[in-house]
């Protein structure tokens, strides 16, 4: 063989660029725009002053100064009696009592609540990796670990929710969560994995994941048994965005609680950089503003660890270090922890891998906040760090570090039984209350599959009708209960029963509380009493440095610079002239537009590449192929795409209106409906096809006349598009966020396609 010189390179970095690792995305190390895990450029000095037992200053801000999120912590978390003894102590003293063994965690939880925020971020930052996860076996609540698992399906389909729900129980889940790709599927959703998850053992807590008003009200029929999905951010502009307070929260949180439902909030590193309000504050100095708050609203627990946000934060140097302390300052302040892990942040095994290791080797209340029980492409959560396809992978590592990670091995031989008979059970009360019949194809395809690809089931506009059939007929628990025992399901009726009864009870509304026997295990009656060594190497300021130097980094400039070589063909597609503020018509026959502050100004192409000239025109060819007109405004006063699409609905003279970023994530929404509540989410922009935004437009067209279309459904195969996007996506989103104007009014804006676009 002859060698033949390629090019002036050592093709050993051709051999890297082939890694998966070079599919994910790196962000600089850059205070001024939020994107740093520990020193950000605003955090405040940790400082407390207290007069007459109220506090008149608190990390650098007087009192007259508190936002809404100071007042909440200074009300509610700080501790009087406690605070000027806490907050005198230094913050390495406080670090070496976390590692120390003869300290015993009671002491350590009751200093937390004279803390500041400023103060416990302070401390944990000093911790090295080693150091955070020995601290956090010690201050984890419960005794024994636990894991919670996602059961979703790319079809809603309700048959494959019961049997994949089943085997997650029978896998040793002590939770279960659902959602769904279509919003309206949420009943169908939810009495499907209640079945499902009662087959095999009593005891397995349900969430369904919802929008909060709807995911409450399924709660209160019974279906749910926890939930989690009550989002707290560390900024006020975040939880203006998204219509929220604290104290609104706060009472979401009593809501869950008072009807016997066990109630976590949701928060985590890199939200409130992913909405665009970060404050030039560190992911953590912000995640310790979020905890402090959830304890002051009397929350059972938590589900932190950057959740939606991982991958961005892990863009980030020292990220996954930052992932580890939020979850440390959650247990330490005696919350109970659903410690992330879910969102994939990495195309990289070797960093999924990584990041799991000290969470299964320390212990956590639960160890994944998702583990995806089912195939990747399956996940409606986006894909977990570890999903279908690597359960065993996890079972192994239990196995190699003998360290419980809350999961058992299933015998082949069981399965198709234990799946049978969920979709047996299922259907039995679809049957008797009127909702559908599947046919013996149907439910065989489902038991045998894999995942849903392979199945063949309800479409997704049946699960669409018949999960409306459950909200309108008015089903509970007890009439499911009720059919269970009646058509010889006595064993999942029981279980059913067992878990309504433990809701009136209240027994498991305590800190950290699984059922293990039909028996609650929690922190009162099971704490944390572990206690060992821990003293390790440090990491030097250089060697961090030098190790945070990698190639592939991105940053705001480089999103502007690569998004102005768009500019000028965009010129030759479309122009944008803007008519004034936009007066609301009654015209039945049109869909309002809304587009973001930056689009076609300042950002020209979608996250998969697509000219935004050609994805007006193909929304615009949508509408009118169902007979009705597009107009288009430009919002200032938002970018979220919820709010623009609602923002177009209230405006539009049919109700119906598409909201759309300049990245391509975009709405289908209604007046009247709730912000959140949207018909479509077209959120997976890297993969939103031209064919999708003209098939947006159609169905838009069609809700406008009153019907109701089959919705569309952009299916992923499973990549982890966070770490390969929410850098950009971020970085993007902060360009548009730059440019809000609260007060202006949404502008009416004329498009011209001139004769050079092509679609």
């Amino acid at each position: 063989m002859t060698w033949r010189h390629q090019s002036n390179r050592w093709r050993r970095f051709d051999d890297w660029d082939n890694r998966p690792l070079r599919l994910d995305l790196f962000s600089k190390d850059d205070p001024s725009n939020g994107f740093t895990a520990w020193h950000g450029e605003n955090d405040p000095t940790p400082s407390l002053t207290i007069k007459n037992r109220l506090v008149t200053a608190m990390d650098s801000v007087s009192v007259d100064r508190f936002d809404m999120i100071d007042t909440f912590i200074a009300r509610y978390h700080i501790d009087v009696d406690i605070a000027e003894e806490a907050m005198a102590m230094s913050s390495d003293e406080i670090a070496r009592m976390l590692v120390d063994i003869n300290v015993p965690r009671e002491q350590l939880t009751r200093l937390a609540h004279g803390m500041t925020p400023a103060k416990l971020a302070d401390v944990v930052a000093r911790l090295s990796a080693v150091e955070l996860t020995f601290a956090y076996a010690k201050m984890r609540p419960r005794e024994m670990p636990s894991n919670q698992g996602h059961v979703t399906n790319a079809k809603d389909d309700p048959l494959q929710l019961a049997a994949d729900a089943a085997v997650a129980v029978a896998l040793g889940f002590d939770e279960i969560e659902t959602t769904m790709r279509v919003s309206r599927n949420s009943w169908s959703n939810a009495l499907a994995c209640c079945v499902g998850a009662a087959v095999g053992r009593a005891g397995v807590l349900f969430q369904c994941s919802s929008e909060e008003a709807e995911e409450l009200e399924i709660g209160m029929k019974g279906f749910t048994s926890y939930a989690e999905t009550v989002s707290v951010y560390g900024t006020e502009g975040a939880f203006i965005d998204g219509d929220d307070t604290p104290w609104s929260k706060a009472w979401l949180t009593s809501a869950y609680a008072s009807r016997g439902i066990k109630m976590r909030c949701t928060s985590g590193a890199a939200a409130e950089l992913l909405m665009g309000f970060h404050e030039a504050k560190s992911l953590l100095y912000l995640e310790a503003r979020c905890l402090c708050m959830q304890r002051g609203m009397g929350a059972q627990g938590t589900q932190n660890g950057g959740i939606d946000g991982a991958p961005l934060a892990s863009t980030i140097p020292g990220g996954v270090r930052e992932l580890l302390a939020e979850n440390l300052l959650a247990v330490w302040l005696d919350l109970e922890c659903a410690s992330g892990n879910d969102a994939r942040h990495s195309e990289s095994e070797i960093r999924v891998g990584a990041k799991i290791t000290p969470y299964l080797l320390a212990g956590s209340d639960l160890i994944c906040s998702g583990f995806g029980t089912i195939l990747k492409y399956d996940n409606s959560f986006n894909p977990s760090s570890f999903n279908g396809e690597e359960l065993e992978d996890f079972l192994v590592l239990q196995r190699d570090f003998e360290a419980d990670g809350g999961l058992r091995s299933v015998e082949e031989s069981s399965m198709l039984a234990l799946r049978q008979r969920a979709v047996d059970a299922l259907e039995a009360v679809f049957d008797a209350m009127g909702l559908a019949v599947p046919t013996s194809t149907m439910k065989q395809s489902v038991v045998v599959a894999s995942g849903s690809n392979e199945t063949e089931t309800f479409s997704v506009g049946d699960v669409g009708r018949i999960s409306s059939a459950i909200q309108q007929k008015g089903i509970t628990i007890l009439d499911v209960i009720k059919v269970l025992h009646q058509r010889g399901f006595r064993d999942e009726a029981e279980n059913l029963l067992f878990l309504l009864r433990l809701k009136l009870s209240g027994d498991f509304l305590q800190t950290s509380a699984l059922i293990r026997d039909q028996k609650v295990l929690s922190a009162v009656n099971r704490p944390n009493q572990y206690l060992g060594p821990g003293t390790g190497y440090r990491v030097s300021a250089e060697r961090l440095s030098e190790l945070s130097q990698i190639r592939g980094e991105l940053d705001k400039d480089a999103v502007i610079t690569g998004q102005a070589v768009y500019a000028a063909s965009e010129a030759k597609k479309i122009s944008y002239r803007d008519l004034g503020d936009y007066i609301p018509s009654s015209e039945p026959k049109e869909v309002v537009v809304a587009i973001s502050p930056a689009f076609g100004t300042r950002l020209f192409q979608t996250l998969a590449g697509h000219s935004l000239a050609d994805v007006l025109r193909c929304l615009g060819e949508g509408i009118e192929a169902e007979g009705m007109a597009m107009r288009v405004i430009r919002c200032w006063h938002s970018a979220d795409t919820s709010f623009l699409g609602l923002t177009a609905a209230r405006l539009s003279g049919s109700g119906i209106g598409i909201g759309i970023q300049a990245k391509g994530t975009a709405v289908i929404h209604k007046r009247g409906r709730l912000p959140h509540n949207n018909l479509e989410l077209f959120s997976n922009a890297p993969i939103t096809s031209r064919e999708h935004y003209q098939r947006l437009g159609a169905n838009a067209a069609i809700y406008a006349r009153g019907d109701w279309p089959e919705p569309v459904i952009v299916t992923n195969q499973g990549e982890a598009l966070g770490a390969r996007f929410h850098a950009r996506v971020a970085l993007i989103y902060a360009i548009e966020t730059a440019m809000l104007v609260a007060d202006r009014h949404p502008q009416q804006v004329a498009i011209t396609f001139l004769e050079s676009s092509n679609v």
